[in-house]
């Protein structure tokens, strides 16, 4: 592979930072994720490393003074960065340095040194390539640990031995997933082996950015490569030990139920090629996690999971909690996802009633076509029979949504007679009485015994104040 790349830096941004590095006397690359991304034609080009010989703060300042329409720039004193956003592109400036560790914390003493100490600092050997920015040798390649030779086998491995460079920043353990995941390298074995021994000191990490990791590795064509190498390495069980509890086989009187671990992967990657919605890929992740908690084996019967919906719908806000993620309307998604993640299911396997249809629209709101995807995701057996008669049964249930929809707008439902106007008929106070009535109008309209509408509605009032001996307030 050639290592003159001056031709793909002929751009109006890197021609500032070589005029402005050379005037300031300061030597600079472009180094890391651009150049990785720029060799593999992947073309991404909204985030760039520029690591200056000198002050990277000095030459972000000048470079945003000649780069019009960029906004101020951002510093970062105590890690001595600065970032400039320009052109829809986050820039960021490095200072070159070398950094050494302590045990309890990722955080590290940095200070500075040559771009030798920085490229040795980087996480893989695909990320320390670099290209100089420098007017005497613009566009050579700088490839200390054949990175090239890397990329070229598809494979991720650290510059330094992997122990230390995942014992200094174990987020590099989580990294070094999610790359292999998105480029479909592979992470070689002194890697693995080292990812399996230092693994528990994920613990130190923060949550947050824990879950950008797997948040990244759901948005991935094929998310199950991430969660195998997880599970493998040893790392998942400190991260999400309820997808953990979710392994394994067990046989009573040659009885066996499906390995619920790998069932949750394969439904993951069904759903990512149906949606690119991260939060229903969340939800898939976690549809089974009652599971472990509610199997049991009956004689004559066989292994069941009841209720294990409702109780993985309640375990979602434990792992939200624990994970420091959104205790928000997302969250809300994600658990009536998991808890309704059957509804459909049932629905397809028996004959499909108008009135069942209406209580799943009633019930899912707004949120029943990823409701359907996510249950159609979740078809993962190998009888074809059986697989064609299941997506053919939910062919029909969305056919009769759109029906139904249509006729009674059952979508994010609102009683068409209201609290306030059964009060003001019957004179009455706020009082049990009240929701009795609407609760009658709400069943009425769900078993399809009246439409979903004002008059009808208004009858059916009506009709139930009268059942309990309301009079109209004269």
């Amino acid at each position: 592979m050639r290592n003159d790349f001056s031709k793909s830096l002929e751009t109006p941004l890197f021609k500032v930072v070589s005029e402005e590095a050379s005037s300031l006397g300061i030597k600079a690359y472009v180094i890391g994720g651009f150049v990785r991304d720029h060799l593999l034609n992947r073309g991404n080009k909204k985030d760039i490393d520029i690591v200056a010989i000198g002050s990277g703060i000095q030459l972000a300042k000048a470079v945003q003074k000649k780069l019009k329409g960029s906004k101020p720039v951002k510093v970062f004193k105590t890690y001595g960065t600065a970032m400039i956003h320009w052109n829809q592109i986050d820039i960021e400036f490095v200072g070159s340095r070398k950094e050494s560790y302590s045990e309890n914390t990722r955080n590290p003493h940095v200070e500075p040194g040559t771009l030798e100490d920085d490229q040795n600092r980087r996480d893989f050997s695909i990320n320390a390539l670099a290209l100089s920015l420098n007017l005497e040798d613009f566009g050579l390649l700088l490839d200390p640990f054949n990175g090239i030779s890397d990329l070229e086998n598809k494979i991720l491995r650290t510059p330094l031995d992997p122990d230390l460079t995942y014992s200094d920043d174990p987020l590099r353990m989580l990294r070094a997933i999610r790359f292999a995941n998105q480029l479909d390298f592979f992470i070689e074995e002194k890697s693995i082996e080292a990812i399996k021994r230092n693994s528990p000191r994920i613990s130190i990490i923060s949550k947050e950015r824990i879950v950008d990791e797997l948040t990244k590795v759901l948005a991935t064509i094929k998310p199950s490569i991430g969660f195998i190498l997880m599970e493998k390495t040893g790392l998942l069980k400190y991260i999400l030990p309820e997808l953990i509890a979710l392994k394994g086989i067990e046989e009573i009187d040659g009885q066996k139920h499906k390995d619920n671990f790998y069932h949750t992967l394969e439904v993951v990657d069904n759903l990512s090629e149906m949606s690119n919605n991260i939060w229903l890929r969340w939800a898939a992740l976690l549809h089974d996690i009652g599971k472990a908690t509610t199997k049991k084996f009956k004689v004559n019967f066989g292994w069941t999971f009841h209720n294990h919906e409702f109780i993985g719908a309640k375990m979602i806000y434990k792992i939200f909690k624990r994970l420091k993620m959104p205790l928000n309307d997302k969250m809300k998604y994600v658990q009536k996802m998991v808890s309704m993640s059957s509804r459909p299911i049932i629905i397809s396997e028996d004959h499909v009633t108008d009135s069942a249809i209406r209580r799943l629209l009633f019930d899912a709101g707004h949120f029943i076509d990823d409701l359907i995807t996510l249950c159609e995701a979740d078809i993962t057996t190998k009888n074809s029979k059986l697989f064609d008669r299941y997506h053919n049964n939910f062919k029909i249930v969305r056919e009769k949504i759109i029906s139904i929809e249509e006729k009674d707008h059952l979508r994010n439902f609102q009683p068409p007679v209201s609290g306030k106007i059964i009060m003001k008929y019957y004179g009455l106070k706020p009082s049990r009485v009240i929701g009795t009535i609407k609760e009658s109008i709400k069943e009425a309209i769900l078993d399809g015994e009246i439409p979903n509408k004002f008059e009808s509605a208004f009858e059916k009032m009506k009709e139930e104040g009268e059942k309990i001996g309301l009079k109209p307030h004269e």
